[in-house]
């Protein structure tokens, strides 16, 4: 099975519906150009239809009508062979960026933990936060694929206030860990899969620790760690001029031991030319920041046999 993770940057169909437009990858709070909207999107489609994945998790997708929109209009326009199962569950995102699954194998359940509260997980709760609000900034979107489970993520983002996002990231960090160790009886032992983007900065002069740490230290393996360290990023901040790997793959021990060798493969050839860094093959029409298929790389794996 091969799998792939994109955050799509805002993907949404606009209010005028039967037009049949989707806002572009750009961030909704900046304004740009929105006639670039379907350059992107047409690059966005390109992006996923060259990886050809088995399943694809997604991030930043507005509801169910804006996937089938983008399945039917962008990506099978390519000429990619369809993907039967689609999926985008409601979540807690004030503006409706949710997450999706785009999948060529038959899915068993999916669940969605949206409504979930740290109260309801039993979490030690810090200073000032009400147990019985959700305790998932997005979801945690939970798909079984044959023998795998997936979990996937999109954690809060470190802006405005970077300290109260910790905090809302480290609960979601802890909430996710005790959703999979609920769900098996025996975690390490099991197949299992956290994918996403997990929003933690990759900065080693900042302050706070890692909010994601309770996912990391033994209880999953980070497939992203087999790569080297210059090669592991998957998105430019143009503020800061940093570069930085929010887009995780985190796998249980025996999911980890059973694919020693698969290495991930970050597919940056959506990204802005402004990425510098990156010195590969753009996809024609890739501009300096737009258009772009978005302002993360997409991720993937393959893990034979399953």
């Amino acid at each position: 099975m091969r799998i792939a993770s994109l955050n799509t940057q805002n993907m949404r169909l606009l209010p005028n519906r039967e037009l049949g437009r989707l806002h572009g990858a750009w961030d909704s709070d900046d304004p740009e150009d929105p006639r670039l909207d379907p350059i992107d999107r047409r690059l966005t489609a390109e992006l996923l239809a060259g990886i050809d994945a088995d399943l694809v998790a997604l991030q930043e997708v507005f509801d169910l009508a804006t996937l089938e929109h983008f399945h039917a209009r962008y990506l099978l326009p390519t000429g990619t062979r369809p993907y039967p199962e689609r999926v985008c569950l409601p979540g807690n995102d004030g503006r409706g960026l949710d997450l999706a699954v785009l999948s060529r194998r038959a899915l068993g359940a999916v669940r969605s933990h949206a409504a979930l509260t740290p109260g309801d997980l039993g979490l030690e709760l810090p200073e000032g936060v009400d147990p019985e609000m959700p305790v998932f900034r997005r979801d945690c979107l939970m798909v079984e694929a044959g023998a795998l489970t997936l979990f996937v993520t999109h954690f809060k983002s470190p802006y405005p206030d970077e300290a109260a996002a910790w905090r809302t990231r480290h609960l979601e960090a802890l909430a996710t860990r005790a959703l999979i160790e609920r769900h098996f009886d025996d975690p390490a032992k099991a197949l299992w899969l956290i994918l996403g983007d997990l929003n933690e900065p990759d900065d080693p002069e900042r302050p706070l620790p890692r909010a994601t740490a309770p996912l990391e230290h033994g209880f999953s393996v980070d497939l992203m760690a087999r790569m080297s360290r210059p090669e592991r990023w998957t998105y430019y901040d143009p503020h800061s001029g940093r570069y930085h790997c929010p887009d995780v793959l985190l796998a249980s021990p025996a999911l980890a031991a059973r694919y020693p060798d698969a290495v991930p493969r970050i597919l940056r050839k959506g990204l802005g030319t402004e990425a510098a860094r990156y010195q590969g093959e753009h996809l024609p029409g890739i501009g300096r920041h737009r258009p772009h298929a978005s302002d993360h790389a997409a991720v993937a794996i393959d893990l034979p046999g399953l």
